[in-house]
């Protein structure tokens, strides 16, 4: 499986929450790759965002009005997704204006991690990690506890 993180900012390099995010991405059996573009207009960023989706890859748009889920329903839905042929999922985080609805609307799930303002590379560093724990569920790894 391959999982994009498309995102606006860019992560400073030697920054803690990149040290996190290589972290969880070196961790990760899944090809995880990070796109990320300088902020720009919310019509910019929403263009790069939804082009930088390959086609067939399935989209989930990081939005605090998405749907607020558990780690294992997100794997189970990211696993059936998989085993019905997906090999690629975008993970799309906007700038500090949000998602435009045209973004919206492209995504095949709106996800939230809750109603709490994260800093954009905190959120980076969260969704890494959930990647991370999202590949343990599926494999049956010790790793995620309920």
């Amino acid at each position: 499986m391959k999982a994009t993180i498309i995102a606006i900012g860019k992560c400073k390099r030697n920054s803690p929450e990149k040290q996190l995010i290589d972290e969880y991405v070196k961790r990760s059996g899944w090809d995880v790759v990070i796109k990320e573009q300088d902020n720009a207009t919310q019509e910019e960023e929403a263009r790069f965002l939804t082009a930088s989706v390959p086609a067939g890859a399935k989209v989930i748009v990081l939005d605090e009005r998405g749907d607020n889920m558990k780690s294992t329903e997100l794997a189970a839905r990211i696993e059936k997704w998989m085993l019905n042929g997906c090999s690629e999922i975008c993970f799309l985080i906007g700038g500090a204006d949000g998602h435009l609805p045209s973004t919206r609307e492209r995504a095949d799930l709106l996800l939230s991690f809750g109603k709490l303002t994260l800093p954009h590379m905190l959120m980076r560093a969260v969704l890494t990690e959930q990647i991370y724990r999202i590949q343990t569920i599926i494999n049956h790894h010790p790793y995620h506890r309920e």
